[in-house]
């Protein structure tokens, strides 16, 4: 949506744009502000919560001393080239934009960093100490789309847009092991220990294989159900289970006999 001239007069009661001191245009659907380009006397402006997406229509407000632009669609911080004319500009609220990415630090930085003269932003004071930390650790912009030295416009976009994008992984990463924890959690499980599925050694195998030719030795039926041809045998933990049908059961007879436990005993 428009701002238009019937509502900039509305909500000042202003008879003339010239003469707008204030306005209030918080959640109006707002698209497009140009009309600001036309109101020099705008000294406190507040378009919270819409959709405007440049800050160049307010770079005409040369008294402009308060601007409220949270929860808006700014795409870079490079839209701030077009506050930097404004000597009187001492409060911003430029939260909840995409422009502000993953790093809160580095985008406080960056906008004191280029407007120096703020006392406040995001509700937040500004200190003495900020702004000199922000010479060293904030970047500088240049006009949108322009690629000027330094850390300017697209280069800057692109840099946040990289930290964006390895903050996302390594959060992706994070909520795929919390969500399996969580999910675990609910359904009153714990996780799985090592200690109830010991591995096997070669070791292992060669005492579970002695014994099941023990077990076999000396018994005709079992002696038969040995030979190579009919060898499926699992073995593990000191006993051994012929997989192959009845054999189970006559294997699983004469462990028992010698004194040995089966599975599940």
């Amino acid at each position: 949506m428009k701002l238009t001239r019937k509502m900039v007069l509305s909500r000042a009661k202003a008879s003339e744009l010239h003469s707008v001191r204030k306005l209030n245009c918080w959640g109006s659907r707002l698209t497009d502000v140009s009309i600001c380009r036309e109101m020099p006397s705008l000294e406190v402006i507040t378009l919270s919560v819409n959709s405007v997406s440049t800050l160049e229509p307010v770079s005409q407000c040369r008294q402009l001393s308060e601007l409220y632009l949270r929860k808006n669609r700014i795409p870079s911080l490079a839209e701030l080239f077009y506050l930097k004319g404004l000597p009187r500009l001492r409060v911003l609220w430029l939260a909840e934009n995409p422009c502000c990415g993953p790093d809160p630090h580095l985008y406080r930085m960056t906008v004191l960093r280029n407007l120096p003269h703020l006392q406040k932003l995001d509700n937040q004071p500004v200190t003495e100490e900020e702004l000199s930390r922000a010479l060293l650790e904030g970047e500088e912009v240049s006009a949108p789309g322009i690629e000027g030295a330094g850390n300017g416009g697209s280069e800057l976009s692109c840099s946040l847009s990289a930290v964006d994008t390895s903050a996302e992984t390594r959060q992706n990463t994070l909520s795929c092991g919390e969500e399996e924890t969580s999910v675990q959690s609910q359904l009153g499980l714990k996780p799985p220990s090592r200690e109830r599925f010991p591995s096997f050694s070669q070791r292992d195998a060669v005492s579970g294989h002695k014994n099941r030719v023990s077990v076999t030795r000396g018994q005709p039926g079992l002696e038969a159900a040995a030979t190579p041809a009919a060898r499926h045998v699992e073995v593990g933990a000191g006993w051994a289970v012929d997989t192959q049908g009845p054999r189970f059961e006559k294997l699983a007879l004469s462990r028992t006999r010698e004194g040995v436990g089966c599975p599940g005993q």
